[in-house]
């Protein structure tokens, strides 16, 4: 079918679904969205950064961008290992973008390990080669690259094993992502690629230099395109939450994002399912979709469930030959802390162009599996408790702050609770096994404010062993079991007379 006549058609479509729907493509209605009991409940998830900018594997995911950015370290890197741009362009990676060792069972496996319960594979990058199969364009994966339909593929594995598929978009920053190859001889300026590079209008100014996000907005074709693109991806996958990244804040945008969430509500009312949208900063009404914070937590509670999506790598989203790695021990304690601000953890992973699972990562997951089996009961279900927790270490609020924390201490505890039992976890494990929570103590007015009670027991979670405790006006203190030692964060669950 003609493009042209195929976008009238999806077009259609999508004004019936809206005008048929109990959504309309306004924020008063669209602020009445419900907040799926599944997603507050899940607390943790899975991103997946892959894409043919795995193949280079140099800098960052945004290779294709600084690879036509004169000066870059990408661009000398280029130019060294590949040539002229003009020769070898970023269209030119993606016969070698195989994924020959890709397989979403054994991905879907290493989640489900993990203790993940949902999973957000990226469905379109910035460099706008889509990891499904489209209608609307041929740079895709089922035609291009692997041959393969990467997120069908994906939902296939995930929902088989009980957890939930999601999938990002970042499309909108397709408009200028590539602008930068227009300035010198470059295979940007090559018409017959015009359908892949797209508009490449440059640049609303550095990233996340908000002052210059209102410059260059895309016309109206593009935003029409943005918005079929959604609608497809809505339609072919069902995911159960949708994530845009930051430049979908552009006010051109907003037209367009009222009427993408209006669809996208009233198909979930049409499969009987609860779903939700991801935003940063300010690009939609704090009720209409789930605040999200890149790279950053919250310094205490939000009332409204909000997000972190962050990566195990500090320097990348996609695979480099040289990542550094966080500690699981300190992801761990991030996602402690996330959940009882009443948030939840999206944590990304970096797949090699082949397909596999970068060897550090897959032991980081499984760590964090491990822990969640004997502590998932302070995580799963739980929801923030009157005060977040107690401790001398502060946290950063705001984007781009996830590794300017100093290390938690045994101080540093964190509140959640579930079916009347509060949880305690200490961020670290106190070496001499004492424990003393001053937020317990009788004289705190917390214990006075929720009207608990004596604390009938104190479960150590991990095995399950009842500990000693002692009721004072300044704490209440527990002592773990002699010998007991744990690299990772320590949970108690605590349980109060009637």
């Amino acid at each position: 079918m003609d493009n042209q006549v195929l976008k009238t058609e999806m077009m259609r479509t999508v004004k019936e679904v809206i005008a048929k729907g109990p959504f309309s493509d306004t924020w008063d209605s669209l602020e009445t969205v419900r907040i799926p009991k599944w997603y507050q409940d899940a607390k943790f998830g899975i991103f997946i950064h892959w894409g043919v900018y795995c193949v280079p594997a140099f800098g960052s995911e945004w290779y294709p961008r600084n690879m036509y950015t004169q000066g870059s370290s990408e661009h000398e890197h280029h130019l060294k290992t590949y040539g002229p741009h003009s020769r070898f362009g970023y269209k030119d990676f993606i016969p070698m973008f195989k994924a020959e060792q890709f397989d979403a069972g054994e991905w879907a496996d290493l989640f489900r390990e993990a203790g993940a319960r949902f999973v957000m594979p990226v469905a379109e990058h910035h460099d706008g080669f889509q990891m499904y199969r489209s209608e609307l364009s041929k740079w895709n994966s089922a035609e291009m690259g692997p041959m393969r339909d990467v997120v069908g593929e994906l939902r296939a594995a995930v929902e088989e094993r009980d957890m939930v598929i999601c999938a990002s978009s970042h499309r909108a920053e397709h408009w200028w992502f590539l602008g930068e190859g227009r300035k010198f001889d470059s295979d940007v300026n090559d018409p017959a690629y015009a359908d892949f590079y797209g508009p490449a209008h440059g640049s609303p100014g550095p990233e996340h230099h908000w002052d210059n996000y209102l410059a260059n907005p895309p016309d109206e074709a593009y935003l029409e395109d943005w918005l079929l693109r959604t609608c497809e991806l809505i339609d072919k996958y069902q995911p159960k939450v949708l994530w845009f990244d930051w430049w979908i804040m552009n006010l051109a945008f907003k037209p367009y994002l009222k009427k993408m969430a209006a669809y996208y509500y009233n198909r979930a009312a049409e499969w009987g399912v609860d779903v939700a949208i991801n935003y940063k900063y300010d690009a939609f009404p704090v009720q209409a979709a789930i605040f999200d914070v890149e790279r950053g937590q919250l310094s205490g509670i939000r009332s409204l469930f909000w997000q972190t999506d962050t990566a195990v790598q500090k320097n990348s989203w996609g695979y480099t030959e040289n990542q550094d790695y966080k500690t699981s021990a300190d992801i761990m304690e991030d996602l402690v802390d996330i959940v009882s601000k009443n948030g939840a953890l999206l944590l990304n992973i970096g797949p090699k162009a082949d397909g596999t699972i970068p060897e550090p990562e897959k032991a980081i997951l499984r760590d964090i599996g491990k822990w969640l089996e004997k502590n998932g009961e302070a995580i799963y279900g739980t929801r923030a408790w009157t005060i977040f927790g107690e401790g001398p270490t502060k946290i950063v609020e705001g984007a781009f702050t996830d590794t300017d924390r100093a290390s938690f201490t045994a101080q540093d505890i964190r509140f959640t609770t579930k079916d009347g039992a509060l949880f305690a976890t200490l961020l670290k494990c106190p070496e001499d096994g004492a424990v003393k929570i001053l937020s317990l103590g009788a004289k705190r007015p917390v214990t006075a404010a929720v009207g608990i009670g004596k604390v009938a027991s104190v479960h150590l979670l991990d095995g399950g062993k009842a500990l000693s405790f002692t009721e004072t006006p300044e704490a209440l203190q527990v002592e773990l079991p002699e010998g007991y030692c744990s690299e990772y964060a320590v949970s108690l669950k605590i349980a109060f007379e009637a």
